[in-house]
């Protein structure tokens, strides 16, 4: 089975995109099951994970509810108001759904860096592994550390890094990725993360090339493995870069080295697992 981990749907209107520039026209407009159903019959790709894409409630049931009148829409991620202890119900509620699978809080878009590590935010990892749900962490090689910190803590809670955790691959230097691989290193020597093989063109420039996505590539397999990596398309976002088959292309060229069950867990069985989904 193959599964898409890292997709969105959306729809501006709503009014809930702070993030988004409304003078993006890639971005910026409606995208729904429809839009990307021809790529997934395409390229064979039997599932998906339906990732949040606004710090809201009302944006997670918005999603769930287009999981529920799509079949290949397996998992959603939403979020709750981690800073509110009153969210354990809705997460409560919420994890009743069939396809509620995790939480994603924005963590790249806090200021405070040392957020995941703060006190009054503890319940939520605990109501994570309670109801056994699935962390996404986002976030930059900034947030690499306290992650780290954060999972220690937290060592039965399933956890999925996104996008590699965002490289610095257009400001590619020796120290900058020195800093990325270090972080990575560290996370996946320690804990039981997986990790996303998504995001990447978007961290790259317009002319981006396999060549300039390699080293990172080859790190993370080094260091996590294919047990422990799952390709997301992190569509549309990835359309800022290339359409939807193109990135599959590339990803599909990365990986052409690995042998057949290791494809097989790269771009499938280890979205079953890390989200104990129901397939």
């Amino acid at each position: 089975m193959k599964i898409d981990a890292h997709q969105h749907f959306w729809n501006p209107a709503r009014g809930d995109y702070g993030w988004m520039p409304a003078d993006n026209k890639i971005l910026y407009r409606s995208y729904l099951p429809h839009d990307l159903e021809p790529y997934l019959k395409k390229l064979e790709i039997d599932k998906t994970i339906l990732v949040q894409a606004a710090p809201s409630i009302e944006e997670t049931e918005y999603l769930l509810g287009l999981a529920d009148s799509s079949s290949f829409v397996a998992g959603v991620v939403g979020w709750i108001n981690f800073e509110n202890p009153n969210d354990y119900a809705q997460l409560e509620r919420l994890s009743k759904h069939p396809k509620f699978v995790g939480v994603r809080p924005m963590v790249q878009d806090i200021s405070d860096r040392n957020w995941v590590l703060r006190k009054d935010i503890t319940w939520a990892f605990d109501a994570i592994e309670e109801l056994d749900l699935t962390f996404d962490a986002l976030g930059f090689p900034q947030h690499l550390e306290n992650f780290q910190k954060c999972l220690l803590k937290h060592k039965e809670m399933r956890t999925v890094i996104d996008h590699f955790m965002k490289p610095q691959i257009v400001d590619h230097s020796e120290d900058n990725f020195k800093f990325w691989a270090d972080g990575i290193s560290a996370l996946a020597e320690d804990t039981s993360a997986y990790i996303k093989f998504s995001g990447l063109i978007t961290e790259a420039s317009e002319e981006w090339t396999i060549d300039a996505l390699q080293p990172y590539v080859e790190h993370i397999l080094r260091k996590f493995g294919a047990s422990r990596m799952l390709w997301g398309s992190d569509w549309p976002v990835c359309r800022l870069r290339a359409e939807y088959d193109v990135w599959h292309g590339a990803a599909s060229e990365l990986t052409a080295h690995l042998s057949s069950d290791d494809k097989a867990h790269v771009f499938g069985q280890n979205a079953i697992t890390a989200y104990k989904l129901l397939v």
